[in-house]
């Protein structure tokens, strides 16, 4: 008689309910365990078993008290519980790097950033900049301050083959198939699961679960730096592709008769919008990064007719491509990160014209385009969320 079954069964269900659990009261940020029931389908004891052996794994926590419908008998509320497991974050951009310890409930504990020329950087001097920010945060064990470290996530500008962390093609880095995952790992000191992850699909990843995207089915990001990428969430999940490398909306032919890109074609989308090609169009030095941008912001404040052309031209070409995305995809919901975000203000008035007037039945087929919620951070939080993943789907790892 096999008895492997019978012994290896309920385990399983158990660590698949208490996925299930600790994903709901995640998608929510809070939940009774009336709202746990309902969202579960398990019993009402189940859930209060369910949610003291997640307590007791230090994932969520119950306090304070609220209404279950019930006249006189009050519910507590679970939350996750951010104090007790942490994720390490690193964001490698065109022009710095970011680190960061994030907790389970996306809070953002510590961080530190390095600010980078544009000039091409080798791998090797990335991976000692990455490993010497982690030194500045604390990181040299698997856990700091009292918080377990399930893993390490990275964001990165550019082609990202999951299963392997191989970074296929990053054009605006200048780097291709690096093995960016093994050399980190090699270099941290001690074990720790690493992830990689395109920086689009990282920043999606991070507004669904924690920003404008909560709730959001349907949802298309946008993100614009020196590069533009992407990301899109289809039932809830996100949109891979057969090699993973769906949302490299940046490199979409948009014109004809384009300027080159740094793939290697021309016309690319990222040619005619984004941060590079909006100083440009403003007489600004592309290569100046953040403060020629903010400075040309002020500039279009106070009426400069470059700076405000400029802005004008950015507005028309994102829209473009925005409504031919929607066109595509029909999403609820449009969220614009990186600097996209803080120049809405100044193009959103004719960003939504130029959608209206392109996407398939205008106006009346309205998506509401929004900004990020998470800001400069939403890169980090996003690429934490990739370290907490396997946790989500078994929360006993954490024994």
């Amino acid at each position: 008689m096999n008895t492997t079954g019978t012994a290896w069964r309920p385990q399983t269900v158990r660590r698949a309910n208490l996925s299930t659990v600790l994903a709901a009261v995640r998608d929510r940020g809070q939940a009774s365990r009336s709202e746990l029931v309902s969202a579960t389908g398990l019993t009402r004891s189940a859930i209060g078993g369910l949610v003291a052996e997640l307590d007791e794994l230090g994932l969520v926590r119950e306090h304070g008290a609220a209404s279950d419908g019930s006249p006189g008998r009050p519910s507590q509320v679970v939350h996750v519980d951010g104090r007790r497991v942490g994720a390490v974050a690193v964001e490698i951009a065109v022009d710095g790097i970011g680190a960061a310890i994030v907790g389970l409930d996306g809070t953002v504990i510590h961080s530190r950033r390095l600010m980078r020329s544009r000039e091409t950087v080798p791998v090797e001097q990335t991976v000692r900049d990455v490993i010497g920010l982690l030194r500045a945060l604390g990181v040299e064990s698997p856990t700091i301050g009292g918080r377990r470290l399930v893993g390490l996530g990275v964001a990165i500008a550019g082609l990202v083959d999951d299963a392997t962390n191989v970074v296929v093609r990053a054009p605006n880095l200048g780097w291709t198939d690096v093995g960016l995952g093994e050399a980190l790992g090699a270099q941290l000191g001690f074990e720790l699961p690493v992830f990689v992850a395109n920086d689009g699909d990282v920043g999606a990843l991070a507004e669904v679960r924690f920003g404008a995207g909560v709730g959001i089915g349907e949802m298309l990001y946008v993100s614009g730096e020196v590069g533009v990428g992407g990301g899109l969430f289809v039932g809830g999940r996100r949109v891979a592709g057969r090699s993973g490398f769906a949302g490299e909306i940046g490199h979409m032919p948009i014109n004809p008769d384009g300027r080159p890109c740094r793939c290697g074609s021309s016309g690319c989308w990222e040619t005619e919008t984004g941060e590079l090609a909006l100083l440009a169009r403003g007489g600004r030095d592309s290569d100046a990064g953040i403060h020629a941008l903010a400075e040309m912001i002020e500039a279009a404040e106070r009426g400069e007719p470059r700076a405000v052309a400029a802005f004008a031209d950015e507005a028309r070409w994102l829209g473009l491509g925005i409504a031919g995305l929607i066109n595509i995809f029909d999403p609820e919901l449009v969220v614009l990160g990186g600097f996209f975000g803080p120049i809405l203000p100044l193009i959103g008035e004719q960003l939504r014209r130029e959608v209206e007037a392109r996407v398939f039945l205008g106006a009346a087929r309205t998506v509401p385009i929004v900004a990020s919620r998470l800001g400069a951070d939403g890169g980090l939080i996003g690429a934490a969320e990739l370290a907490f993943e396997p946790l989500v789907e078994n929360p006993l790892m954490v024994r």
